[in-house]
């Protein structure tokens, strides 16, 4: 994953999201520029039960949700731990959305169906991340992309 010693397991555990609302089950490659996740649909996932009952589809705010997940969450947190935060402290924030720019959707992705994405970094300022991220299917084609922002906020806060 990098030369810092920083594991997949540590950024994961880290990830404040969990089920079923979690849509990352593994960190690829993570380095200072770019991050590459997975996730697998499972066939019961709530949201398939009314979108679209005998044709279900992953709802885009879903993917968009995936998207951030993997290229704004755990990339952020890789970040942020490779700058010196501790897991303690991190484990104290959250990351809100800030911005979604330039979504375009491509594809459907459907129940059992897995996608990668790709997050490569525009900038990192304090707690906030902007990366320009990619979905893919895993015969390579595009299921979205687009520019996602989010902030790391204290619980405190």
């Amino acid at each position: 994953m990098g030369d810092d010693g920083l594991t997949v397991e540590t950024v994961l555990d880290l990830i404040p999201q969990q089920p079923p609302f979690r849509f990352i089950d593994g960190i690829d490659e993570m380095d200072e520029d770019h991050i590459v996740g997975s996730y697998r649909f499972r066939q019961n996932e709530y949201f398939y039960r009314g979108h679209f009952p005998g044709n279900p589809v992953t709802p885009g705010v879903i993917l968009l949700e995936t998207m951030a997940q993997t290229g704004v969450v755990a990339f952020g947190i890789y970040l942020m731990l490779s700058r010196g935060r501790s897991p303690e402290e991190i484990g104290q924030m959250a990351t809100l959305f800030a911005t979604a720019d330039s979504v375009e959707f491509s594809d459907v992705v459907r129940p059992g169906e897995t996608v990668f994405v790709r997050g490569s970094k525009i900038y990192l300022r304090r707690d906030s991340l902007k990366t320009d991220i990619i979905m893919e299917k895993e015969d390579g084609r595009l299921v979205c992309s687009g520019t996602l922002a989010g902030k790391g906020v204290s619980f405190d806060e």
